[in-house]
């Protein structure tokens, strides 16, 4: 069971929504001051949706409980995958997103991101929407369950901006595995705008720079 997701309002009647997932063990407030460091107010009003994880046993903290999208087994990531974990959140994630449309908007204003296990999920979630949202963004993340995307993902998202970044000294998700998510996203024919930040598994003010310029473009009118 998860709490209800945390929702910020930039201005009254939005027109465009950003969800954005957690990372593993935090929860939905992890990523609210970085929406407020966000000045989005030339495309209109931003509803902000921060959902909450479940509390799980997670195996590569000794099977202590927290708040996470899915297992993880081991420091490998996508040795062996917790596939239905992430798929029952990614169904949870489409809930997320449906009850943004049925608040009246439209699919193509809507960004899915995350960070680290948060990314994965934008990622699992986003590619394969069956209609055109806005954007998708993956921070400090990696590409989950890679085998079965070009036979799952919808090809209503294949011209989708997708927005990945990383840090170069990340212990927790090595660069290298982020590195060969946006050449598997590359190879299958997506538009990836890839950056690198001297850091390790966080977020810096320049990242954020860059994501704003990003999202003012993917949501421009």
């Amino acid at each position: 069971m998860s709490l209800p997701p945390i929702e910020i309002e930039t201005a009254p009647n939005p027109t465009a929504s950003i969800v954005l997932m957690h990372g593993l063990g935090a929860d939905g407030n992890d990523f609210v001051p970085i929406a407020q460091e966000l000045d989005l107010s030339s495309v209109g009003p931003v509803r902000f949706v921060f959902p909450n994880a479940p509390v799980m046993p997670v195996t590569i903290n000794g099977g202590y409980q927290m708040p996470a999208w899915y297992d993880i087994y081991g420091p490998n990531l996508v040795q062996r995958e917790d596939e239905a974990g992430l798929r029952r959140s990614q169904a949870s994630i489409e809930a997320v997103i449906e009850k943004e449309k049925s608040r009246g908007i439209a699919a193509d204003r809507i960004v899915v991101a995350g960070f680290s296990q948060g990314c994965a999920m934008a990622l699992m979630t986003g590619l394969r929407h069956k209609e055109k949202l806005a954007g998708i963004v993956g921070l400090s993340g990696y590409l989950p369950l890679a085998a079965t995307l070009e036979a799952e993902r919808h090809g209503a998202n294949h011209d989708t901006p997708i927005f990945l970044a990383h840090g170069s000294a990340d212990p927790v998700v090595v660069l290298q595995r982020a590195t060969a998510t946006r050449d598997a996203l590359q190879a299958l024919g997506y538009q990836v705008d890839w950056h690198e930040y001297p850091m390790a598994h966080s977020v810096c003010m320049e990242e954020i720079a860059d994501l704003n310029a990003w999202l003012l473009k993917v949501l421009a009118r």
